[in-house]
């Protein structure tokens, strides 16, 4: 055998995992007597990696690169698309660029390996043009101006910006229009070398598949070459105080939008990576969701909606926690979500109240093992951050009300907080 078998009994899931002599990591799930195939072929290359060093050298890049280069690896040097081809033979494809990370993506219920071969093949087959990249940068300048007229993403990342002085999280994943203006041809070319060497990317996949045949599909479709591995480079540490406390913006929106932001300590990568994802996710559900007595509060009193909402993101070097949604008072608002974080904090989480978030948050990554990109997604984001994600189970035993009170305590404070507003235009 080629590769390593991981039973998780208590979750009833079966994991393949092996490294190839090229570096690649694959790890295929086997799903007996189920029709649907599903394929993730991902760089360890986000928006935020724009300084990176390889080969004993720091190179530099505009914002966007990482978001262009995905657009434009479904060009075939044939003047076909990648897009077009998997379509025609019954895939579903897409791609998506995060922060940190790029994925390419293909579901089909009928011809598979072919389908995986073209994957595979276009994504570890650069070909640009100073022509073809000049058109590119016309559409994705729109798709920016787009973007910088939503309200929601403008406030999300006048948020970022305040939250953080410098790490490269507060530029927008698609880059700016003058940013793009400088990548070339030999931008790309550059930057697909360094981050889409097999040795800095990940493959999953999931169906009814044997997972000895994935292995050597990957590797005869895939360079045989073992790369360096680039290193990213975020810059100078950010502290834990936010760089600006509050900012507005008028937008044309007919209600009047806030995002309140807590700065959090990074986490280390590896196991601790996965419990800081965890126990903050936790944190924000007892702190203000849906089922909190301070959501029910605010609710009542008027002062949010059901647009309410927070999450806690984090990515290398960086992690926070935010919420927000439509309001005529924010102060009111974030003065609330304060005092509530102290009281738990001094008193404790109610232990029942603990138990009834634990399960459905459980529950919900239970659910997750249902779809698979969420699978595929996860185990990626899993093994680029050093962790096991199908040993979330553990995770969550470990994890008890002392340690969310402790959260709160820490991270939910004047000192660290930011509010972003956007009002309407007057």
């Amino acid at each position: 055998m080629t590769m390593q078998k991981h039973d998780y009994p208590n979750i009833g899931e079966t994991l393949y995992s092996a490294e190839l002599p090229n570096g690649l990591q694959l790890r295929v799930v086997p799903k007996k007597g189920f029709a649907t195939f599903y394929a993730a072929f991902a760089a360890n290359y986000g928006g935020a990696d724009r300084r990176f060093e390889l080969d004993g050298e720091t190179i530099d890049t505009p914002a966007g690169v990482a978001h262009f280069l995905e657009h434009k690896m479904f060009d075939l040097p044939d003047g076909d698309s990648a897009m077009n081809l998997l379509s025609a033979n019954g895939a579903e494809p897409n791609a998506f660029t995060s922060s940190d990370m790029t994925c390419y993506y293909s579901q089909c219920t009928k011809s598979f390996e072919e389908n995986l071969r073209l994957l595979l093949h276009f994504v570890s087959t650069p070909y640009f043009t100073p022509e073809t990249v000049q058109k590119e940068q016309g559409i994705i300048a729109q798709e920016i101006l787009m973007g910088e007229d939503n309200p929601g993403m403008a406030i999300y990342y006048q948020l970022l910006c305040q939250l953080h002085a410098r790490h490269p999280i507060r530029d927008r994943v698609a880059g700016t229009v003058e940013s793009i203006s400088g990548i070339t041809d030999k931008t790309l070319y550059g930057c697909h070398r360094a981050f889409y060497a097999p040795s800095n990317m990940a493959l999953c996949v999931e169906g009814d598949v044997d997972p000895e045949r994935i292995y050597a599909i990957a590797l005869e479709a895939l360079p045989q070459e073992r790369m360096p591995v680039p290193h990213a480079d975020y810059g100078e540490a950010e502290d834990l105080l936010p760089a600006e406390c509050f900012a507005s913006r008028e937008m044309p929106v007919s209600a009047p939008q806030f995002l309140a932001g807590f700065k959090c300590a990074p986490a280390a990568e590896g196991d601790d990576y996965m419990r800081a994802s965890i126990l903050g996710d936790m944190a924000s559900d007892i702190l203000m969701g849906e089922s909190s007595a301070l959501y029910q509060r605010l609710y009542e009193q008027g002062l949010i909606n059901p647009s309410f909402g927070g999450a806690f993101e984090m990515m290398p070097g960086v992690a926070y926690l935010y919420a927000g949604g439509d309001s005529k008072d924010a102060n009111a608002v974030t003065d609330a979500i304060l005092r509530e974080a102290a009281r738990i904090a001094a008193e404790g989480v109610d232990e029942d109240y603990f138990r009834r978030i634990r399960k459905a948050s459980f529950g919900a990554n239970l659910r997750g093992l249902n779809s698979f990109e969420n699978i595929a997604v996860t185990l990626t984001e899993g093994y680029f951050h050093g962790y096991d994600p199908l040993r979330f189970p553990e995770v969550f035993e470990s994890i008890t009300p002392e340690d969310v009170a402790a959260f709160l305590k820490t991270n939910v404070t004047a000192e660290r907080m930011v509010l972003s507003r956007i009002v309407p235009k007057q």
